[in-house]
């Protein structure tokens, strides 16, 4: 731009003083300038411009770029510069050419006031201020910022300009992000602001995009522009596992309610390891138009939440049940209603399968306890944690009947009910309360007809009731007398299977009774006898009367037989030698054998019986024509080797015990050795459990007793009797939890015992003289000592004596000997209260004296 017009005086001046210098003007690189010729001068060759045309006058080289004239009416020259601050009717320009900063009123700006920003390029010419002469801009122009030829640089996304902060900002602050670009193996980090960002979107980090570089003129700091998104980063979803096929799955989305398919190529970890409510992170991508999920990695549990559960529960009335078929058109995975009054509204809630605690049945009318849960993804609410209310059954219009549990099996079992003649099959998963169910136990339930079945029942909603609530029968209280007229005969066939044998073995038996002068019979079963075995005809027995409530038939329960009635045959005399539980022994009455009975045959009270007793009894033969004792009674005692028993006491030792002691040898009678020196040393004799003073008391082999002799009068053989056992001697060393005693038992010397069978907790020492009663393991075959008692202590150990030896070497040690050893302090002790040295007076020690 040239600027025609005449110049004053100054100027010309100003313009003929560089002709008297030594070496050219130098011209300023923030303009190109050309100078117009003076008249009357030789015409100059025209200068070319560099940049942009704009007047020259000389004469303001001279006055730092000011023009001469304080009007501002003169020629000046056209600078570039950066608007640094800009306010409502001025601002301040920062020179780019010369370290100037410079005013400006904004009515010096040609252009729309509104497009104009700090950091913008402009061009303006420089006066001075009318009132105060200083240098201002006028003539203002925005340049508009030059287009490199250069390519897009592609980069990503480092750091996202934070949503919070996208477009807005602190006053005077810019929100910037950050992003990079690679360039011959190094990596560069370039910033940029929102304005920036073309299409007015919001980059993630992560995102591909493509941008222009620019330099700050004003800085010199670098920074993207004209930003273009390329490639949205593939967001990491998360999601539960909801199912598994041979080669393929379905996840369950955290971010919609959806489902998205993945193979199992696709899972980047132990595909054995992997199951239906796994927490899974993937990205989804698109296959042939539908969405599939990718690089699918396993989160620790409980990572995906969704839904929130409320901490309150709430109570609430079934509205609607779930199915059990569920029908061909049923699409709503949430199928049940439950209504409730939640704060002031009412409320009518789905629910599911899986928001129930227990698998127990729920019915309509059902009062029920449950937690609200809302899903995150569409705030839908539901029911869950949903609980039968204990009170429930008073709100439905259910049939509730009771039974005792028959029988169980693995997961199911059945009821035999009271009102029914059949067993009612059940489910465990019907149990309400989790309480565990075992046979006998008393329930209540409701039976609904099966959904696969109509013709069979099936009992739903246990619940566990009290012994005693459950009554099949009613049971007089008064007691009858009556006879046996017919006993129940076990008839069985060989030819028969087990289970037909056992029907067949519970055929019922016949009492005749009289009441109220009527002659009257009544069934029996075995099951209901007392503590007897199975009565024979023309016994008298006691009962009482039991009748169904459900067929109102009759029958004798808790019998007692009061008399037998005495058969023909011989009734034997002997004496309990051995009690099991649920059988004994007889020893005979010449006391050389034992006979084999039940309990079952016993007549009498059982809890009385006790070793030794006299009874009588009868002899049958059972299985493989084994003898045994039947219909066994209890007698009065009578003196067994009372007529004829020696005066000498004898010492011997047992070299075989009775055979209760040791099963596995076949006479029944013990044997003893005379061991005492004289002329019976050596001869044996034989004993049997009445011989014994203590017929508790189990003699074992190699034992030292003391006994007489006396004569049978039956068989006339002599036997031992009155035989006692010499268990006292002394403890030989006691250990941690056992000792041994020195006792000679078969073939050892010892006689091992626990601690724990000292009696009164005592601690024994060693030397302690004790009782005890022998035991014999039949699994290892070795003795053992039981009920320790302490007799007398034994002698208190001593204290050794030091040896002279060592007495004599310390009293020949003196403190002055140097030969003697001693001992050097390295450090003073420290007291509890920092203080330095014992607090009591250390005296000087004798040798070999001791305090």
């Amino acid at each position: 731009m040239e600027r025609g017009s005449s110049e004053p005086p100054e100027s010309r001046n100003s313009c003929s003083a560089p002709s008297t210098s030594s070496g050219p003007m130098p011209i300023p690189r923030s303009a190109s300038i050309s100078c117009h010729p003076h008249p009357g001068s030789k015409k100059h060759k025209r200068t070319p411009l560099y940049q942009r045309s704009m007047s020259f006058d000389p004469g303001m080289l001279h006055n730092n770029g000011h023009t001469a004239y304080a009007n501002g009416t003169g020629p000046g020259i056209r600078e570039t510069g950066v608007v640094e601050k800009l306010l409502t009717s001025y601002g301040f320009i920062q020179c780019s050419e010369r370290q100037a900063r410079l005013f400006f009123h904004c009515s010096q700006y040609n252009g729309n006031l509104q497009e104009l920003k700090i950091g913008d390029d402009v061009e303006f010419e420089v006066s001075s201020d009318r009132r105060t002469g200083k240098p201002i801009a006028v003539k203002l122009l925005k340049i508009k910022p030059e287009v490199l030829p250069e390519e897009r640089i592609s980069g990503q996304v480092v750091s996202a300009i934070p949503v919070h902060l996208d477009g807005k900002s602190a006053p005077g602050q810019v929100p910037t992000g950050s992003v990079c670009y690679e360039r011959n193996g190094e990596v560069f980090y370039l910033t940029y602001t929102p304005e920036d960002v073309e299409g007015n979107i919001h980059l993630d980090t992560g995102d591909k995009v493509c941008f222009y570089m620019e330099t700050n003129k004003l800085t010199g700091a670098v920074s993207a522009r004209s930003i273009q998104l390329v490639k949205k980063k593939q967001m990491r979803c998360q999601g539960v596992v909801c199912a598994t096929k041979e080669a393929f799955g379905f996840i369950e989305r955290a971010d919609v309610v959806k489902e998205i398919f993945f193979h199992y190529s696709e899972f980047k970890g132990d595909l054995e390891a992997l199951q239906a409510g796994d927490d899974v992170e993937f990205t989804i991508k698109d296959r042939n138009g539908k969405e599939v999920a990718t690089d699918v990695r396993l989160l620790p549990q409980g990572t995906v939440i969704f839904e929130d559960i409320s901490i309150e529960q709430f109570e609430g009335t079934v509205m609607k049940v779930i199915p059990k078929v569920p029908t061909k058109n049923q699409n709503d995975p949430l199928p049940g209603r439950i209504s409730a009054r939640i704060g002031f509204t009412d409320k009518e809630l789905p629910f599911g399968e899986k928001d129930t605690k227990s698998k127990v049945t729920l019915l309509e009318g059902d009062h029920i306890q449950f937690n609200i849960s809302t899903d995150r993804r569409d705030k839908l609410e539901r029911a869950t944690n949903i609980d039968i209310l204990s009170n429930t059954f008073n709100f439905t219009k259910e049939t509730r009947e009771m039974g005792v549990i028959a029988a169980i099996r693995d997961g199911f079992g059945f009821i035999k009910c009271v009102d029914r003649d059949a067993r009612m099959f059940f489910h465990f998963s019907e149990v309400l309360e989790e309480t565990q169910l075992h046979i006998s136990d008393e329930v209540e339930f409701t039976v609904v007809p099966d959904m696969l079945s109509a013709q069979r029942n099936h009992a739903v909603r246990i619940k566990k009731l009290p012994k005693g609530t459950v009554s099949f029968h009613t049971q007089s209280e008064q007691r009858f007398m009556g006879v046996v007229e017919k006993d129940i005969v076990a008839a069985t066939n060989k030819n028969a299977s087990p289970t037909k044998g056992k029907e067949k073995e519970a055929e019922e038996g016949v009492i005749a009774y009289e009441d109220c002068g009527v002659k009257l019979t009544v069934p029996y079963h075995s099951k209901d006898l007392e503590g007897v075995g199975n009565p024979q005809i023309g016994d008298k027995v006691e009962f009482s009367i039991n009748e169904v409530k459900r067929t109102g038939q009759q029958s004798a329960v808790s019998i007692r037989v009061v008399n037998r009635s005495i058969p023909n045959g011989k009734r034997l005399q002997g004496f309990i030698a051995t009690l099991k539980d649920n059988f004994g022994f007889i020893e005979t009455a010449n006391h050389d054998q034992e006979i084999f009975f039940h309990y079952s045959e016993m007549c009498g009270d059982l809890e009385n019986l006790e070793l030794g007793d006299t009874v009588e009894y009868s002899l049958s033969k059972g299985k493989g024509n084994k003898v045994s004792a039947e219909k066994v009674t209890k007698v009065a005692g009578v003196s067994v080797f009372s007529e004829d028993v020696g005066a000498a006491v004898m010492v011997g030792k047992i070299i075989r015990p009775l055979r209760s002691v040791d099963p596995s040898q076949n006479e029944y009678q013990g044997l003893i050795e005379i061991t005492e020196e004289g002329g019976s040393k050596g001869q044996h004799y034989p004993f049997g459990i009445m011989g014994m003073v203590n017929k508790a008391d189990c003699l074992q082999k190699g034992e030292v007793v003391k006994f007489q002799v006396c004569t049978v009068t039956q068989t006339g053989q002599k036997m031992a009797c009155n035989v006692v056992p010499q268990r006292r001697a002394a403890v030989e060393c006691v250990k941690d939890q056992f000792g041994f005693i020195t006792y000679e038992v078969g073939e050892s010397k010892k006689l091992f015992f626990h601690v724990k069978e000292v009696q009164d907790g005592l601690e024994l020492q060693t030397g302690d003289e004790v009782e005890f009663t022998v035991v014999f393991n039949q699994r290892t075959g070795k003795c053992s000592a039981c009920n320790v008692r302490r007799v007398s202590e034994g002698p208190k150990p001593v204290a050794t004596p030091r040896p002279d030896r060592l007495v004599n070497r310390l009293k020949s040690i003196t403190l002055d000997d140097t030969s003697a050893p001693r001992l050097v302090i390295v450090r003073q002790p420290r007291g509890p209260d920092n203080s330095k040295g014992f607090s009591l007076e250390r005296k000087t020690r004798q040798p070999g004296v001791i305090d």
